[in-house]
């Protein structure tokens, strides 16, 4: 009987781990109690079931109510968590940002900016732009750049010395750090147009520049308008 007692508290204590539902932990333990109750009842006199067996099986059930009120608990903090992260998210709407990315938009105001994430400092880093059928229409030395990201802009001039047509355009870097290269990748701008969440509730930043959805952490960096 101890061992189906047992049996029944693994089985709660799994249920209520792998998510199972508040009324089939209830059901478990009151199974839990009806088994321990029949145990009781039918037990041999000569050999009654010692305190420590008893206190050590009223200890289990405590231990699957203590998990599944943890649980509760848990889900009560990431739903707050999830909404203090929404809130955050509403506020960077109208603003420009910096995510992974290799495009550059040209317009009549001229080009978006662009940045740079390294893992290490460069000494020098070259940054190359191509048009949509991938020919180099500019391409000119950034120098040196420190680790982390950082945000620069082009003037939307061609090598030829024209302005570049409108439309868009791809950045790539070639960074070293003495004879060694550096791993460099590329930021995007785009400005956050609205917030919606995904179906775990996480919010999703919409990018409506590029018609794109970002997490809050694929934003290295915030531009200022």
């Amino acid at each position: 009987m101890s061992n189906i007692i047992d049996s029944s508290v693994t089985s709660s204590m799994n249920a209520i781990a792998g998510g199972g539902s508040a009324r089939e932990s209830d059901e478990l333990r009151e199974n839990f109690m009806t088994l321990l109750i029949t145990q009781l009842q039918n037990q041999d006199p000569l050999n009654p079931m010692e305190n420590a067996e008893m206190t050590s099986q009223l200890a289990q059930i405590n231990t699957v109510s203590g998990i599944e009120e943890l649980n509760s608990t848990l889900a009560g903090i990431t739903g707050q968590i999830d909404a203090g992260h929404t809130l955050q998210a509403a506020g960077l709407i109208g603003q420009g940002v910096l995510v992974p990315g290799d495009r550059i938009l040209v317009g009549k105001d001229g080009a978006t900016p662009f940045g740079i994430e390294l893992d290490k400092s460069a000494d020098n880093v070259k940054a190359t732009i191509r048009d949509g059928g991938g020919q180099v229409v500019r391409s000119f030395d950034i120098g040196a750049v420190s680790s982390g990201v950082e945000s620069f802009e082009w003037d939307g001039k061609l090598d030829s010395g024209e302005m570049a047509p409108e439309g868009a355009y791809r950045i790539s870097f070639e960074a070293t750090s003495g004879d060694d290269s550096v791993d460099a990748k590329a930021l995007n701008y785009a400005v956050v147009s609205g917030v919606s969440s995904d179906n775990n509730g996480s919010p999703r930043l919409d990018l409506g520049g590029i018609n794109e959805q970002a997490t809050l952490e694929d934003i290295r960096q915030i531009l200022r308008l």
